[in-house]
């Protein structure tokens, strides 16, 4: 069977039985505490925690999951992969242990031609908590499953919760037996490689308190109501269904295997370590494209580095199995083959994934040519101290700077003779994974943070937004925080976090910033707020200052918004829908958006595109938006379903969680999108929009920065004045302004030229001179000295070169000069081959004169260059090179 018929039969068996059948969600979690959501309850968590109220009371889903804890360990073993699917059917205070067990039997031992999956009931052995007598009586009595296949586990085992107070409850897995070529029978409490798990039921009954790891914590008593989450491992059921033994010969990684034999010529199964390769090219390829499919561009940050790391692991694993060109456009490509049965999307946006995946793998061969040349001079230092080991801190330098793996640093290292220190580099990289723990222990307390202001949720109910259609009105405070804390009251002076019941106020979110604006109390008080968020969703805190007054909770009062602020704020996030659409038009469907920031009179707008905007593209974009303008068209919003949004073409944006329900805002017969931010009524309102230019901030990622309405007039204002002000200067009309110009720096750069044409021809008069009078040491020509100051690196080079090009060739001669450009020493060196033969190396020497200018150096025997800090120890230099000669001879 399939792994999308796997896919299918789940989501059907659920709906038949009254499941909301809810989509994956994205894999850019939708959680503070998460990079990318690695469970398949994670879109759920805000249900459970009786953040936001369920959609339905039973729900199922096939969720993208992403886990890279051991990034590292993937393809020592079969059993560790980034990427997987987990299967879940959730109740929310519905159905509990008895209606979720007799599902999970029934979906796995009923027979193929009724819907299941047709396990052998004999073959299937379960384990559940220490103490839940419940459970076991309903696998043995309801189902009918011998005592001795059901198993008791500890807390570490069988017992779930989030890892921070609030719901948990016991477990029961659901475990299949191999057979014995996988190891000695005992059920799973003996041998988890035989009998391997695959689908777990999570009994949400109880609250947990707080504590560290999975066993120390306290059971603060029942939840109010009972809840169900269970997940099955698609792949896991994958590998049963489909006989093989290991996920990575199922059928939507093993295509990717295949195609890499076809690549290199490897057949898997043929060597431990070739294998190895595979299985972490199979696995990589297929994370990466699923994250570049939910919008993930490859960085040095967060989700961005997870992407990089694991797509340069893959494309190095290929490069050791004797690819020697690009390979990713193949591998990507059967990916979205097999996946996109599953998640059409992928196939839909095949050509921008490919864009983002083939700037990466150009942009990594990039990088080992440069980290290569890095190794390059850390082997040449290592090497001149007379050290056989390559430090662990240069080896970890390799690895964060340039992405180069260590796999990679080690067989290079060996391949001069050296060992690196590997040890050193595990510790740095353990000190880096520490922090980065630490950094996520530090985000996920925060939790606790959040009881505040679902403690209003709980009470109130989530904040009316009347900001659509009014910027002012009456409300009633019905939350307070000062300093974090909820307080029944707040006095002038007080930084405070108010919420209301209904506000006008706009919470930052979608790219659109927050309004500002006041909120005036029948009592006189006055609150200026500063911002305004949803921490909790739904609920809208107002953010600010205590101006005037008290504030109470209850009392009733009148915001009021910055209009002026929020227009220019409109103004911006409508231009911003207009650019994304011309972009589209000009680039094609790869110019999704990445991103977006709509503040007062200007916005930037980030965008997928693997090249730069060429000049007269973003020229002709910008004539479009403006054009757009001139059409006077209407700016509309209606709610609809989100599937009829997604059939009128309406645009979502990548990483956005949206409802059943979604807000398309459409400006005419041009742009339409879906949007919860505010709009002008009428393209004319914009007035202008001056795109100012766009650059890149990341791989395969380009931003655009523009002006709108009066700060768009006003930059044209000033660069009106500055192009009189060049028609003053070279006395001509604005359209001759870029000829005149371009022919003032042509001449300019041929009068450069011929200035350094002459300088260095003064520069080379001096080596017949400085050969003449060169020093016998031991019968080796000896050239040092200082030149004169200014002169440049290739100068001294070419002038170094030249005197040890007039000394006779048979005559061992070292030349060494000197000299001071921008207030720093140089020092060029060069040797003949009959002064190395006698041990006069220039990288040697160059190092002595480096140390005593008070720099670093190194270079070639032949030559070699160095610098300092110190131009007054450059008399120290010339003696320390005279010194090292007499010694070396």
């Amino acid at each position: 069977m399939e792994s999308a018929e796997i896919r299918r039969r789940w989501l059907s068996f659920f709906e038949e039985r009254g499941h909301a059948v809810v989509p994956s969600a994205s894999l850019i979690a939708d959680d503070p505490t998460l990079l990318l959501v690695n469970a398949g309850m994670v879109p759920f968590k805000p249900y459970f925690l009786g953040e936001t109220k369920p959609p339905a009371p039973r729900a199922t889903s096939v969720q993208k999951c992403v886990r890279t804890p051991d990034i590292e360990e993937v393809g020592k073993t079969t059993r560790h992969g980034t990427f997987f699917q987990m299967c879940g059917n959730f109740s929310f205070g519905d159905y509990f242990k008895e209606g979720a067990i007799k599902y999970a039997w029934e979906l796995l031992t009923s027979s193929v031609a009724d819907g299941g999956y047709g396990l052998e009931p004999e073959k299937l052995w379960i384990t559940v908590y220490l103490d839940d007598d419940e459970a076991e009586q309903i696998w043995r009595e309801k189902i009918g499953v011998p005592a001795e296949r059901i198993q008791r586990l500890g807390k570490k085992d069988n017992f779930w919760s989030m890892g921070v107070p609030g719901p948990c409850g016991p477990c029961s897995e659901i475990n299949y037996d191999r057979g014995p070529e996988f190891g000695v029978e005992g059920g799973p409490a003996v041998n988890d490689e035989r009998y391997v798990e695959i689908w777990n039921l999570v009994f949400m009954q109880y609250e947990r308190g707080a504590g560290d790891g999975k066993e120390d914590f306290p059971i603060l008593g029942d939840l109010p109501s009972k809840n169900i989450d269970t997940g099955l491992g698609l792949e896991r059921l994958a590998m049963i269904l489909q006989g093989v033994q290991n996920m990575y010969e199922t059928d939507t990684l093993r295509v990717v295997m295949d195609k890499a034999t076809e690549l290199t010529g490897v057949r898997y199964g043929a060597a431990q370590g070739t294998d190895v390769s595979m299985r972490v090219v199979a696995d990589h390829i297929r994370t990466s494209v699923m994250l570049i499919g939910d919008g993930v561009t490859p960085g040095n940050e967060g989700r961005g580095y997870v992407l990089r790391r694991i797509m340069r692991r893959a494309i190095r694993n290929m490069r050791l199995m004797g690819a020697t060109g690009p390979v990713v456009q193949d591998l990507v490509d059967v990916v979205i083959n097999t996946m996109g049965q599953q998640y059409p999307e992928l196939v839909t946006d095949r050509k921008r994934i490919e864009t983002v995946a083939l700037a990466e793998e150009a942009a990594f061969l990039k990088a080992v040519k440069g980290g290569t040349n890095i190794l390059d001079t850390a082997v040449t230092e290592t090497k001149a101290t007379g050290g056989t080991v390559l430090s662990g801190d240069k080896a970890f330098l390799l690895h964060d700077t340039w992405g180069f793996p260590i796999d990679l640093t080690l067989e290079m290292a060996a391949e001069q003779g050296l060992t690196v220190d590997e040890p050193g580099f595990r510790r740095l990289m353990q000190e880096q994974r520490d922090r980065a723990k630490a950094d996520a222990k530090a985000k996920k307390t925060g939790h606790a943070d959040m009881s505040a202001y679902r403690e209003i949720a709980d009470g109130s109910g989530a904040t009316e937004f009347t900001g659509y259609a009014t910027t002012q009105g009456e409300s009633t405070i019905v939350g307070l925080l000062v300093n974090g804390v909820s307080a029944p009251a707040a006095s002038e002076g007080d930084e405070v976090e108010v919420v209301l019941d209904r506000t006008p106020f706009y919470a930052e979110g979608g790219g659109q910033l927050a309004d500002q604006g006041r909120i005036k109390l029948d009592t006189g008080a006055v609150i200026e707020i500063r911002d305004v968020q949803q921490p909790v969703p739904g609920v809208s805190v107002h953010k600010g200052s205590v101006q005037v007054g008290e504030v109470t909770v209850g009392a009733s009062a009148y915001a009021a918004i910055d209009v002026r602020r929020r227009r220019a704020i409109a103004r911006a996030h409508s231009a911003t829908h207009l650019t994304h659409q011309a972009l589209r038009d000009a680039l094609g469907p790869t110019a999704a958006q990445a991103g977006s920031e709509n503040s007062p009179g200007r916005f930037r707008f980030d965008f997928g595109s693997p090249n730069a905007v060429p000049g007269s593209v973003l020229t002709d974009v910008e004539q479009k938006i403006n054009d757009v303008l001139s059409r006077e068209l209407e700016v509309t919003a209606e709610i609809m379903s989100i599937d009829e949004a997604k059939k009128q073409g309406a645009i979502a944006e990548f990483g956005e969680k949206y409802g059943e329900r979604v807000r398309v805002v459409t400006i005419g017969d041009f742009s339409k999108e879906l949007c919860g931010g505010t709009h002008v009524g009428n393209t004319a309102q914009l007035g202008l929009v001056k795109l100012l230019g766009e650059s890149s901030i990341g791989s395969g990622v380009r931003r655009v920065e523009a002006l709108v309405g009066v700060d768009a007039y006003n930059f044209l204002a000033k660069e009106h004045t500055v192009v009189a002000q060049l028609q003053e200067l070279v006395k001509g009309r604005p359209e001759e302004l870029p000829e005149k110009i371009a022919s003032m720096l042509g001449k300019l750069k041929d009068a450069e030229k011929e200035i350094e044409k002459f300088r260095a021809e003064k520069v080379l008069q001096a080596a017949a001179g400085l050969a003449q009078n060169a020093q016998d040491i031991k019968g080796v020509a000896l050239v040092v000295g200082q030149v004169a100051d200014g002169i440049g690196a290739d100068d001294l080079r070419k002038l170094v070169l030249d005197v040890r090009g007039r000394i006779q060739g048979d005559r061992p001669a070292v030349v060494a000069l000197f000299t001071v450009a921008n207030d720093r020493p140089l020092t060029v060196i060069a040797t003949n081959e009959a002064a190395r033969e006698r041990g006069l190396k220039a990288g040697d020497l160059v190092r002595t004169a480096a140390k005593t200018l008070g720099g670093g150096g190194g270079g070639k025997p032949d030559v070699a260059q160095g610098g300092g800090q110190n131009p007054a120890a450059v008399p120290e230099a010339i003696s320390a090179v005279e010194r090292l000669v007499v010694e070396t001879v």
